[in-house]
């Protein structure tokens, strides 16, 4: 029940403000323009192929589906952290945190009701981008399967996203820190599988194991695998649970 009144509060406060209207609007308008360009690319393709007889028939999924989601999930590096920053920062500029954390509360209420408020946020933007990739069927015929484990690898990774940037909120009074440390970390789960191929050693695959990217790739082609989803579900929980820490040190400081 406080879990939800938290959820609740969190969610209201969001549309209360100018950051869910711009993250919204700024989400549906890069994504509109990415379906327009890979849709328009496919077409021209097409109609190339029908009248040279040169080139098989190629696949919306390969062309459309798969880029699309790709150029989303880099989008969301922008703009996660532009959700999660004022989770806790906002509370501890504000001198909230302490009325927060002496309330009879729990740790974990308090960062699901806001972790849910942001990853409830984010559905409505990826909603938002699932209403393009819905043209599609009036005007073919795409196969339904991998668009839909894509949209799970896109709420799983930006999943993970929200709990290292709830976490990085909770460590800072200013939301500008927070969102820039966010993007940074971020960018470098983004980025870590680049490791990999400037070395075989033993760290080199680790660092390149944790790239939230190459993990994402499964779900891009509409492949679902186990080792993903664990990975995923795994960073949530190691973000959340260091969120519960730091929640926690703050208590005891109050």
């Amino acid at each position: 029940m406080n879990t939800l009144t938290i959820f609740r509060k969190e969610l209201n406060s969001y549309f209360r403000s100018p950051i869910a209207y711009g993250v919204l609007t700024l989400f549906a308008a890069l994504t509109g323009v990415f379906f327009f360009i890979f849709v328009q690319s496919f077409v021209q393709y097409s109609i190339q192929s029908a009248m040279t007889g040169q080139g098989g028939p190629i696949s919306v999924n390969d062309v459309v589906v798969r880029n699309a989601l790709g150029n989303y999930s880099v989008i969301g590096l922008f703009l996660i952290p532009m959700i999660t920053m004022r989770l806790f920062a906002e509370e501890k500029r504000t001198g909230t945190i302490e009325l927060l954390v002496t309330s009879p509360i729990s740790d974990w209420e308090i960062i699901l009701g806001k972790w849910l408020a942001a990853f409830a946020l984010y559905a409505v933007m990826l909603g938002i981008s699932a209403l393009s990739m819905a043209l599609l069927f009036l005007y073919g015929n795409p196969d339904w399967r991998p668009l839909v484990v894509g949209y799970l690898g896109l709420l799983l990774q930006g999943g993970c996203l929200l709990a290292i940037g709830t976490f990085i909120s909770t460590c800072t009074r200013n939301q500008i820190v927070a969102g820039v440390a966010g993007f940074s970390v971020s960018l470098l789960l983004y980025i870590a599988n680049w490791a990999s191929d400037f070395g075989s050693t033993g760290v080199s695959q680790i660092i390149g194991y944790l790239s939230i990217q190459s993990h994402f790739e499964s779900f891009s082609k509409g492949v679902l695998d186990s080792k993903d989803v664990i990975f995923y579900l795994s960073v949530m929980f190691v973000g959340l649970f260091l969120t519960a820490r730091s929640l926690e040190s703050l208590r005891w400081r109050s």
